[in-house]
């Protein structure tokens, strides 16, 4: 993944060779996953990016999930990259790599939840145990459904259902006890910067 470059010099704004050098230190199929991003970066310049590594069971086995998250100026881009064993279309082991653009302005929620443990005892700032980005574009939907009612509590008739329909397309969880403290805090900036983006975009 090349760095971006304008008129000659280097592009102080751009972070794709930081990009890069996360991809690389997973240790993850770095050259399988570094291709697909590139490919949906198609040039345009990085702005901010998070990178999580995580393992799968699969019974006895333990297979390797890696997402990567990359905001450009005009779009909000998820690759995941999985690892299989073989099977009877492809009998040697593979990875399977799938990549979604999302336009900024198509970014309908950026939802954050932070979880910070013994608030009582804070003093100053206080960096979260886990944080959990859900993002929603309009790709999926959920429906929570429950019995409606009214205000008389005799009454027995039966008011149908109620719900909400939320936006649930993609989300990722983070912990400082599996990821490291400063996983969390780059999650937390990464949402912060699209939240600013897809609001100055609306």
């Amino acid at each position: 993944m090349p760095l971006r470059t304008t008129h000659g010099r280097t592009d102080d704004a751009d972070r794709s060779v930081d990009l890069q050098a996360a991809i690389d230190r997973t240790g993850y199929y770095p050259e399988v996953v570094s291709d697909s991003v590139g490919a949906s970066v198609a040039g345009e310049q990085v702005v901010s990016f998070f990178v999580h590594h995580e393992p799968t069971f699969d019974r006895d086995e333990v297979r390797r999930h890696l997402s990567v998250l990359v905001l450009t100026p005009s779009r909000l881009i998820i690759v995941h990259t999985d690892e299989h064993a073989g099977d009877d279309l492809l009998p040697e082991p593979y990875t399977s790599t799938s990549s979604e653009a999302i336009r900024l302005s198509a970014v309908t929620s950026v939802v954050v939840t932070r979880m910070v443990t013994s608030p009582d005892k804070a003093h100053g700032r206080t960096p979260a145990a886990e944080a959990v980005i859900t993002l929603g574009w309009g790709g999926v939907s959920r429906v929570d459904l429950e019995p409606a009612g009214c205000e008389d509590p005799q009454c027995d008739a039966d008011h149908g259902y109620t719900g909400v329909l939320a936006s649930d397309d993609f989300s990722l969880r983070v912990s400082a006890a599996a990821d490291g403290t400063d996983a969390v805090d780059r999650l937390l900036s990464f949402a912060a910067q699209l939240s600013a983006r897809t609001h100055a975009g609306a």
